[in-house]
Parts: structure tokens; C-alpha cells; sequence
């Protein structure tokens, strides 16, 4: 078996090569195209009864990765975006191999045919201004913790930055006066970086979190002191819900996670007339596509065009049938 027939090598490469040196995709991208192959990589060979050291390039065929998909769904219980999102991590794969290989273009022609599943998009859920005040308010503020998880919701909420952007924020990302507006300089995705403003209660907030602190420390810290994960922004957003939800029982029936209060963000920005390209602008899209959901989901808004819109006010029909409309005839009879 050659080295350029052996999938080994071409994983590695592109892994460390082409993900990080040459595309410098973020580090969640990174961890997510690797998971992808840690998973598909012994089903193959399995499937193919080989070891994983001696697969060929064409062993991932277009059959193996139609069975893989299947058993995300059917033996772990992905969602059909999961799926879709393992399969673009081979897709991905299969493109710089045959960049690289002109031999496996046909391979990789058959692999990039496998398509992607069609799924019905849950509408986009947000939290009304009551629900956000509500959790706001739900954190201890005498205790160290529930000041910290404070200045985090409301830094989320301020920003609708993503939770990697929240846990990678460092105390030199922000310029931060008391009673005035600041800002955060925010780390998105492909390592793209913004700038986004801070209400004079956020910097007041985060003044009293980094008080005495480095410009090289994150942020948001645990309880020991390291920087907080997505998981625990995640975790701590679920137990401050569950408080809430003790007297506004909606929300016990619903996902709410951080992402949720980005949502919130843009759609609260929206019905404070905002303009969506600056929305755009403050959530950090690349394309103003992708901000255009929150006009569609904002019912609210919609409900008040409705209302105001001379175009779709009640008038009265006429239901005369054109047989009797005389100017009508004459008018077909002329032509």
C-alpha cells in the first residue's frame, strides 16, 4: 500500500496542516472535524474488518459514510444537523485529498455526492423582556458567585456574544469606565475580532469582576479560579431557568441556553428599531443573511405593521358578478 493511498497520513495533514496552518479555523471547528474521523474512522474499520492503521483512502467510501450517517441517527440518536454536520467535516476531507491527489478525484467526486439531509428548522426561540429581567435578577448578588454569574448574563445579554466569545474574553479586551459606555473587543469565529458597546450598568459590573486583575486574565473565572468553560456557562444559564421557572412555569417547557439569550439580543435590538445591518454588525455575521431570521421570527413586529398598514385594512367587497358589470363588458367587447 503506497503512502498516498493510506488514509493516515492524509488525516494528519489535514488536521494539523490544512485546518489550522492554512484555513486557521477556530479552535471549536477544529475539535469538531477531529471528533467527526474519531468517530467515523473505526466504524470503517469495522465495517471494512481492517485495522484503522491499515485503511486505504477508498475504504471511506460513499456506501461506509451512508452507514455512518445512519448510525449517528439510529444507534446515537443525532439530530439530522449533526448528521449534516459530520458529513461536511468528510466533504471537507475529501476536497483537500483530492486537491492534493489528483488519483482519488473520482473518490472524492462520490463522497461530496452523498447529500445532505433536509430537516424542518425549530423556530427560533428569544426571551421576552420580562423573562430576560426575570433571570437577571435570579442571581445572588451577595455572594461572589452570584455577582459573577450577574455580570455574565448581562455581559451576554449587552453583547449577544457566543459562549466561546464570552469564556476567551480577557480583562485587555475591555475599555470599561464607571457610570459610562465602554466596550469588549469580541473573538468570533475564524478568529475574526469586533467591537461591541457596554451599557453603563455592564461596565459596572464587569469594573467590580476584574478589579486588581491582569490584562491577560480571562474574564470569567470558576470557582478555582480558571477560566469558566462553555459548559459551565451553559450549566450555570440551566440553574438560573430552573429559578425562574418556579414562577413563570412557560419556561420549564422550554430549551433555553445561551445561545438563546444571542437571540434575545437581536431580537430586543429589532423592536428597539435598529437597523439589521447593524445588528449584523453587532453579532458579528458575516453575511446579513443570517441576520434577517430575527425580522422573520419577530411576530411582535410583524403584528404591529399589520396593524398600522393602510394596505391591509378591512374595505368593503364588492361582490357584483361580472356577468352584471356593464362597464366590464363593454370594455371585453372592445378589445
Amino acid at each position: 500500500m503506497s503512502r498516498d493511498a493510506s488514509i493516515g497520513p492524509w488525516v494528519k495533514r489535514f488536521l494539523l496542516d490544512h485546518l489550522v496552518s492554512e484555513r486557521n479555523l477556530s479552535r471549536n471547528t477544529q475539535r469538531s472535524y477531529r471528533d467527526t474521523l474519531a468517530l467515523f474512522l473505526p466504524f470503517a474499520s469495522a465495517r471494512k474488518k481492517k485495522p484503522i492503521d491499515r485503511l486505504e483512502v477508498i475504504d471511506l467510501s460513499r456506501e461506509a459514510i451512508r452507514d455512518f450517517l445512519d448510525h449517528l441517527e439510529q444507534s446515537r440518536s443525532c439530530s439530522v444537523r449533526t448528521r449534516n454536520q459530520r458529513l461536511a467535516a468528510l466533504h471537507a476531507m475529501a476536497r483537500f485529498i483530492a486537491e492534493r491527489s489528483p488519483e482519488h478525484i473520482d473518490w472524492c467526486g462520490q463522497v461530496r455526492s452523498v447529500p445532505f439531509k433536509r430537516f424542518v428548522r425549530r423556530e427560533l426561540s428569544y426571551l421576552d423582556k420580562a423573562e430576560m429581567d426575570a433571570l437577571l435578577a435570579a442571581p445572588d448578588l451577595r455572594t461572589r458567585m452570584g455577582a459573577r454569574d450577574h455580570a455574565l448574563l448581562l455581559f451576554l445579554y449587552n453583547s449577544g456574544a457566543r459562549v466561546t466569545e464570552a469564556t476567551t474574553l480577557r480583562v485587555g479586551d475591555l475599555d470599561l469606565r464607571v457610570n459610562q459606555i465602554g466596550s469588549a473587543q469580541l473573538r468570533g469565529k475564524g478568529n475574526k475580532t469586533r467591537r461591541c458597546p457596554l451599557w453603563p450598568a455592564t461596565c459596572n459590573e464587569l469594573l467590580s469582576l476584574i478589579r486588581n486583575r491582569s490584562p491577560d486574565d480571562p474574564v470569567f473565572l470558576n470557582r478555582v479560579g480558571q477560566p469558566l468553560s462553555r459548559h459551565g456557562v451553559h450549566w450555570m444559564v440551566r440553574k438560573y431557568i430552573r429559578a425562574v421557572a418556579a414562577s413563570r412555569p412557560a419556561l420549564a417547557n422550554r430549551s433555553i441556553s445561551p445561545h438563546t439569550i444571542r437571540h434575545t439580543t437581536a431580537t430586543h435590538l429589532l423592536r428597539s428599531g435598529v437597523d439589521i445591518n447593524t445588528i449584523r454588525a453587532w453579532l458579528g455575521h458575516v453575511s446579513i443573511d443570517t441576520t434577517n431570521i430575527y425580522a422573520e421570527v419577530d411576530l411582535q413586529r410583524k403584528a404591529q405593521v399589520l396593524a398600522h398598514s393602510n394596505a391591509l385594512r378591512t374595505t368593503p367587497i364588492n361582490n357584483k358578478h361580472w356577468r352584471d358589470d356593464l362597464s366590464l363588458m363593454n370594455f371585453l367587447r372592445s378589445l
